[in-house]
């Protein structure tokens, strides 16, 4: 990006970054395909839902659709039959999704290929997906940080399912890092936003 928003309240991060995306080249048939990574608990749903605010109500993709008690990374088969292989044909995407609670898919989702298209989740800058994006962003947010907002948030009940979820966590990342191919970060303060060029950032 050609300047970096300053932090503070109406922080125009969001704004600035959907002017960007509109820029691109799209990346899977019509669609410009943003995926929006970093650790759980690192606010990407919130920063997602702001970000496709800005795009004038972009579609968005949540990976915990996807994945499963079982399979929390196994979700790209899925992926690519019902999501990235319609997108590219330029048809809307139906995919099934997973309900936490009855531990089963029970439910079905349109994605419309919008002319920018956000994939939100832990993982959605992985190698499997990486050639389909036109852009990568990283929550800048550490992985202890991240999981213990996460640990507050789900409440005692849930330690289980989050020692669980960090295992899992380490070892995906640890195999197929998303952070070093992302090309921007995102940097949050609160309700404000900074963006800085990410590892992949080119000139």
């Amino acid at each position: 990006m050609s300047a970096t928003p300053s932090p503070g309240r109406g922080n125009p991060a969001p704004a600035a970054l959907a002017r960007e995306l509109r820029r691109l080249a799209p990346s899977c048939g019509p669609v410009r395909l943003v995926a929006v990574d970093g650790h759980a608990g690192s606010g990407k749903t919130t920063f997602s839902g702001r970000l496709a605010g800005a795009l004038g109500g972009a579609p968005v993709l949540r990976l915990d659709d996807l994945a499963t008690h079982r399979e929390p990374f196994g979700w790209t088969g899925r992926l690519r039959d019902q999501v990235l292989q319609p997108l590219a044909a330029g048809r809307p995407a139906v995919y099934e999704t997973y309900d936490w609670h009855a531990r089963a898919f029970t439910g079905r989702r349109t994605l419309p290929p919008a002319p920018v298209v956000l994939v939100e989740g832990v993982g959605a800058g992985r190698r499997e997906l990486r050639p389909h994006l036109a852009r990568l962003l990283w929550m800048e947010v550490p992985a202890a940080t991240a999981w213990a907002r996460g640990r507050r948030r789900d409440g005692p009940a849930l330690a289980g399912f989050w020692d669980g979820w960090e295992r899992a966590e380490r070892a995906h990342f640890s195999a197929d890092p998303s952070r070093p191919y992302a090309g921007l970060l995102v940097l949050s303060d609160g309700d404000a936003y900074t963006l800085v060029p990410g590892p992949a950032h080119a000139g």
